[in-house]
């Protein structure tokens, strides 16, 4: 088609009216889909209850030196309830670091830690616990005198209480196997 000194391709002008077409029929499209509402839906099932349990941590500042044996028995505060299936992790504060703003980044670092030491030798901060205490202490190939009060005074340890609760082991070896997909076959006896 010719029109005007213009040639027309009568396929580009058809490609260009469907490409219109399909725009305003999209555009209709999310105008329609968007503004529907209806009647809210019957409510779901009741959930399981629930309690939303989070650990707790508190902080003590622990002195290490000959009169205690190198070792201090913290009492978990009353208002920390703890049970016999609760786990408790011990942080010792490592390192307190600047940061970008001016600033400071505690640095923890999780126990047991093994210090090195320059001279040779090695001793430990640790720790054990019952559900009502933790004990923190120092033990070491070194004698603990000879540490610097950089590593015995003031020292500063976070205690967390992780909320748990024993698992259920009562399963039989036939119980045990079966869920594992581990045949009998697969297991070699070993003889002493």
């Amino acid at each position: 088609m010719y029109i005007y000194g213009t040639t027309f391709d009568s396929s580009t002008e058809k490609n260009s009216i469907m490409k219109k077409i399909l725009s305003l029929l999209a555009l209709f499209s999310i105008v329609l889909f968007s503004s529907c509402e209806g009647d809210p839906g019957p409510p779901g099932p009741p959930g399981e209850p629930g309690i939303n349990i989070l650990g707790q941590v508190f902080e003590a500042n622990v002195t290490f030196n000959n009169g205690n044996g190198f070792q201090r028995l913290i009492t978990i505060p009353s208002n920390i309830e703890v049970f016999e299936s609760d786990v408790i992790l011990v942080y010792w504060l490592e390192d307190v670091v600047s940061d970008t703003s001016g600033g400071t980044i505690d640095v923890w670092s999780q126990l047991p830690q093994t210090i090195y030491l320059d001279g040779g030798g090695s001793f430990q901060y640790t720790f054990n616990h019952t559900f009502i205490d933790v004990l923190l202490f120092l033990q070491g190939d070194v004698d603990l005198n000879s540490l610097g009060s950089g590593f015995t005074d003031d020292q500063i340890f976070r205690i967390a209480v992780v909320p748990s609760e024993f698992g259920s082991a009562d399963l039989t070896m036939e119980e045990l196997m079966s869920n594992s997909e581990i045949e009998f076959v697969d297991i070699e006896n070993l003889e002493n």
